[in-house]
């Protein structure tokens, strides 16, 4: 039976979601053209067809990791600190698709780091969602609702605080629970419009 488009089409969807689902399972560690080819019930041999070698994979699952996370829905907001309270939240893992995505991308920073062309592709996307923010908090400044001072410098502390609540509700889940990390996210928006200590001894709030 000769091969149609559709075929084709359906086989990569098939592929894809193949690829998804070890990532999700088991992250960029554990992607391997053996299990790949486990979950889609096929022979590593099928696989060379999409994916002649092991980086091609990887750059493949980088790039359905970006389009999948570029595809999720976000919150709708107006202007000012909603708008940078909802960027905020849409960060996070506060639901089951937002974690699976989340923990694929802390998986994913290994080989990142390892790999001096992604490690700079990685600093690109980290600074172009700083510069958005920084947007927001500008906006959110002119409407009176953040308090005077550098937004690039607030936006890089805002994604440096989600980006850390990221990795501790991925590693202890029953302790950062969705409520839990919004409660937190509202504490440190808090912050902002407190006015700043005239020194001494400083509360810490657990």
């Amino acid at each position: 039976m000769p091969r149609t488009k559709g075929n084709h089409e359906a086989r990569r969807r098939d592929v894809s979601e193949a690829v998804w689902r070890v990532l999700v399972a088991h992250g960029f560690g554990g992607l391997t053209m053996r299990a790949v080819a486990a979950e889609l019930d096929a022979t590593t041999g099928l696989l060379t067809h999409y994916f002649p070698a092991k980086r091609d994979l990887v750059a493949y699952a980088l790039d359905l990791l970006e389009r999948r996370s570029a595809s999720r829905p976000r919150r709708a907001a107006g202007k000012g600190l909603s708008a940078v309270r909802a960027a905020l939240l849409d960060i996070l893992p506060l639901t089951d698709e937002a974690t699976d995505s989340n923990r694929i991308w802390v998986s994913s920073w290994d080989a990142a780091l390892a790999n001096p062309e992604l490690s700079d592709d990685y600093a690109r996307k980290y600074a172009k969602s700083r510069e958005k923010l920084r947007d927001l908090v500008a906006a959110a400044q002119q409407l009176g609702e953040l308090p005077d001072g550098d937004p690039a410098r607030i936006a890089a502390g805002a994604q440096s605080f989600v980006l850390g609540l990221v990795v501790q509700a991925l590693f202890d889940p029953p302790a950062f629970p969705s409520h839990r990390q919004a409660e937190l996210l509202d504490d440190y928006l808090a912050t902002l419009n407190s006015p700043p200590s005239s020194g001494g001894d400083h509360e810490i709030l657990s």
